[in-house]
């Protein structure tokens, strides 16, 4: 008499792990930190002209935490995906220049004090993380609405931080009002 196993059959490993999720978050948020600190310069955000949309400085810190969060789970759903495609590939892509986008916002805007630089950080950012919204939702439709948060975020901060750049002056470049 043969038996045979009921046992379903194993999930192979994932390649993405918790530990390389907090690799790429703390190495991103240490080298946003350097510039500013945790909040950024309150007082050089404050002080300047800005839309009637703008969040409040307080915001920043706690949002920026949530979209973290939710794309290393999106990114960790597309790398642990059995099949990889060129799909895949272009979110990595993506997502890590995304990252490196996030890593450099607080030295362009608050370490050279260009608002000028951080929208056009920005605006990458947003290019950026809408490719990543498209390429994710066809590998992974979960991972694509973990990003969507970081997409409509960027969509408010891309218009804000134009708007600031437009209507400031610009430190580091030299231009627009005092």
């Amino acid at each position: 008499m043969v038996t045979t196993s009921t046992r379903p059959p194993s999930r192979p490993t994932p390649r993405f792990r918790w530990w390389h999720a907090l690799g790429i978050f703390t190495a991103a948020n240490v080298v946003s930190i350097l510039p500013a600190g945790v909040s950024g310069d309150e007082v050089f955000y404050n002080n300047f002209r800005r839309p009637a949309v703008a969040p409040p400085d307080w915001l920043f810190a706690p949002m920026w935490l949530f979209l973290n969060v939710t794309s290393l789970m999106a990114l960790a759903r597309v790398a642990n995906d059995p099949e990889q495609t060129g799909d895949h590939r272009r979110v990595y892509v993506l997502e890590g220049s995304g990252w490196v986008l996030f890593a450099a916002f607080n030295t362009l805007y608050f370490g050279l004090k260009s608002p000028v630089l951080g929208a056009v950080d920005t605006a990458a950012g947003l290019a950026v993380g809408a490719g990543s919204l498209v390429y994710s939702l066809k590998v992974d439709r979960r991972a694509g609405l973990l990003i969507l948060p970081r997409v409509l975020w960027l969509l408010l901060a891309t218009y804000v931080s134009a708007s600031v750049a437009r209507h400031n002056r610009d430190e580091f470049l030299g231009r627009g009002k005092s």
